[in-house]
């Protein structure tokens, strides 16, 4: 062969190479792109903004109270939990880049300034303690491993991995891991595998059950979701019946501090389905969606936030209604609270991440467009936990406590509450069922206490806390054995070097049986 038919061959086999390489890849504008991505944030600052009035107002009933838009309304998003949240995730993935380890993202959240509840809070309250990511969100630790904390915050990994599933599993996996777990971690999972669907897809349904093959099937989450999928088949038209069939059968034995015995719910996988009702019902209408999703109660400005932000990237910018995005280029340049990011930031920023993040997973970049390679969902490994069924609140003045010591009552709490400073106070609590919580008020001034189960020490309550950090959950334990326990708490006379005082407040234990 010569020179010249070798030069040749080698030509026509990279270019073989090239269209064989190019085979199956999504293409995608450039201009598309960011249109979508814009879409994404853009919906979750209306959605969040749409349903703030309402949060936590409706508990275990549909909202039918009036609802109300004005486009200047959209500037609450600023301060939204929702959105920085999840954008200070997104900036330490920037600072860090994208092989940041899930103890990296733990040691940034722990400096974090603003105010947080729940899964969050009882992260950074861990964190500060010296408990490490992931086993900040471990329920050993984490009461809250379940409730909908990184389903707010997972937009981010979605919107940076479109048509890339397996990729936004794997940054959920370490993300979400700082304060989640379990169906607590799945709701992050489901909701960004939606994202990663919205790019390509129009159909509702179809982004929905992307989502679900993020999932392990056996999972308390999938099987909800799995659930509403089936009962919007068989009545595709009656979103309300669907939300009573959820209710009936999903919004039971929640285990958050606030929730048990209570119709307070902010479990993930309750809320995410009431996500999934205004994605589906919805029918790509953005209005009807934010209705649907806000109507549906408990936390209503989380849930049409996330709703806004998935139809967000289905439709694009473009082509979200005038009515309810015209008052957001006033503030585009707006820095959302406790972050550097404005909505213009954001954007530019989940764009480069995207970017990167394409051509790792073996896509094209050109100047005008974006082929993504071809992915589909591999389901998380499965893990499960519960409290088990709270069966019952014990208060302060109930026999089944003993107090010895210094201890005086307050009345903040429902029930009361009972409140000791520094070593001299114990209390015993006899309690019948295989799991317990103690309730109580971390602060600025909290001691530390010594905790004995059934005569053997089993751990400590640190009940001092960063400010801003607004937690209950003093201690907590799961899986016992059924039959009777004996629970002491032994005051201490230390606390943690930042703690003003050395004070323990109690309000009262949950007690739950195995499930």
């Amino acid at each position: 062969m010569t020179k010249k038919a070798s030069v040749l061959t080698l030509i026509l086999a990279l270019v073989a190479l090239s269209a064989l390489s190019n085979q199956g890849l999504r293409k995608i504008s450039r201009q598309l792109l960011e249109d979508k991505i814009r879409g994404g944030w853009a919906g979750k600052m209306i959605g969040v903004s749409y349903g703030a009035p309402t949060e936590f107002r409706f508990k275990g009933q549909i909202n039918d109270s009036k609802l109300t838009w004005s486009p200047e309304r959209v500037s609450n998003a600023i301060e939204q939990d929702d959105l920085y949240v999840g954008m200070t995730m997104a900036e330490t993935m920037d600072r860090l880049g994208l092989d940041a380890t899930v103890e990296q993202y733990g040691e940034a959240f722990k400096v974090s300034k603003y105010a947080l509840w729940h899964a969050n809070a009882g992260a950074r309250r861990l964190l500060n303690a010296g408990v490490k990511a992931p086993w900040s969100g471990h329920p050993k630790y984490n009461i809250h491993a379940n409730d909908i904390d990184f389903q707010i915050e997972a937009d981010f990994i979605g919107l940076m991995s479109p048509g890339l599933p397996q990729e936004s599993n794997k940054y959920c996996d370490r993300v979400g891991r700082v304060m989640n777990y379990g169906d607590g971690l799945y709701g992050g999972m489901f909701i960004a595998g939606m994202y990663t669907a919205a790019f390509f897809e129009d159909d509702p349904m179809k982004v929905v059950e992307q989502g679900l093959s993020c999932l392990p099937p056996q999972s308390g989450y999938a099987r909800l979701i799995k659930d509403v999928l089936t009962w919007y088949r068989q009545n595709p038209q009656d979103w309300k019946k669907n939300w009573n069939l959820i209710e009936q059968k999903w919004d039971k034995d929640d285990s958050c501090s606030d929730g048990a015995l209570d119709p307070f719910n902010i479990d993930a996988r309750l809320n995410g389905s009431y996500i999934v009702l205004g994605l589906l019902y919805g029918h790509r209408d953005f209005s009807k969606t934010l209705e649907i999703a806000t109507r549906s109660g408990q936390d209503s400005d989380c849930n049409p936030s996330t709703a806004g932000g998935i139809l967000g990237v289905m439709i694009g910018y473009s082509k979200i209604p005038d009515q309810w995005k015209s008052g957001i280029p006033a503030l585009a340049d707006t820095k959302f609270q406790y972050t550097q990011s404005s909505l213009n930031d954001i954007c530019r920023s989940t764009l480069e991440r995207t970017l990167k993040l394409v051509k790792l997973a073996g896509g094209q970049v050109t100047e005008t467009e974006v082929m993504i390679p071809p992915q589909s969902p591999r389901p998380a490994n499965l893990e499960q936990w519960d409290m088990g069924v709270p069966q019952r609140r014990i208060t302060p003045k109930d026999p089944a406590w003993v107090w010895k010591g210094n201890w005086t009552d307050e009345k903040e709490e429902p029930g009361g509450q009972r409140v000791t400073t520094g070593a001299g106070s114990e209390v015993t609590l006899t309690f019948t069922g295989t799991s317990v919580a103690i309730v109580g008020n971390y602060t600025q001034e909290g001691g530390r206490a010594d905790v004995y189960l059934d005569g053997k020490k089993t751990g400590m309550i640190d009940a001092y806390v960063v400010p801003e950090t607004n937690d209950n959950d003093l201690w907590h334990v799961y899986g016992l054995n059924p039959g009777a326990h004996t629970l002491r708490i032994v005051m201490r006379d230390d606390a943690d070097s930042r703690s003003k005082s050395k004070k323990l407040m109690i309000s009262n234990a949950i007690v739950f049986r195995a499930t």
